[in-house]
């Protein structure tokens, strides 16, 4: 199913560590609305697609999102590489790194660790594929807000192409939800239909 190439989807080159930017990145691995949701959110939705459309674009994204998972590890590690204990202190990473030291651990900004209550999955193509689309934007949101609060360039740039990849799969669901929908309003068997009848 996939072929793994062993780089970055796009470079992470950071300089200075921070472990204020590394408390609210983690968020965009763990958090309600970060990348590891997303992966298996999408990945698990793609069972209950009605055509190959829908299977295939939820298996590209969810693909994805895996490598995103990879870059947002990347940046963790770089931004936390050689903290001292008052970098750590200083920049409101004690509490995580007293639970993980510097290790890459899914959780929010906020604290709360990962977990499956951040993947929806209803088995019906139009509520999963808006779902889909609200996750997508809600990813881009925490992002802008990571770029409201970032003060390294080596880190606004990663953030940036993240960004921009959100906004690409919004798009791409927003296609595949119309032809969904098309689809299964032509076949008049599903209940979206309005002259669907049991």
């Amino acid at each position: 199913m996939w072929i793994y190439e062993k780089k970055l989807q796009y470079p992470v080159n950071i300089k200075r560590p921070s472990a204020r930017l590394a408390s609210l990145i983690v968020s965009q691995l763990g958090g309600p609305d970060g990348e590891m949701g997303a992966a298996t959110r999408y990945l698990n939705q793609r069972y209950g697609m009605p055509n190959a459309t829908a299977i295939g674009t939820l298996t590209d994204i969810g693909s994805e999102e895996l490598g995103h998972c990879e870059m947002i590890g990347a940046i963790l590690y770089q931004l936390t590489r050689n903290l001292t204990p008052e970098q750590i202190t200083d920049g409101g990473f004690d509490k995580y790194f007293v639970d993980h030291t510097t290790g890459i651990y899914p959780t929010a900004a906020a604290g709360a660790p990962f977990t499956a209550a951040a993947i929806a999955c209803k088995g019906d193509p139009v509520a999963d594929l808006n779902e889909d689309l609200a996750a997508e934007q809600k990813a881009r949101v925490t992002y802008d807000n990571i770029l409201r609060l970032s003060d390294d360039p080596d880190v606004t740039d990663v953030i940036r192409f993240l960004r921009q990849r959100e906004i690409v799969h919004y798009q791409r669901f927003g296609e595949v939800l119309r032809k969904t929908t098309e689809d299964l309003d032509s076949q008049n068997y599903y209940a979206f239909n309005p002259e669907y009848r049991m």
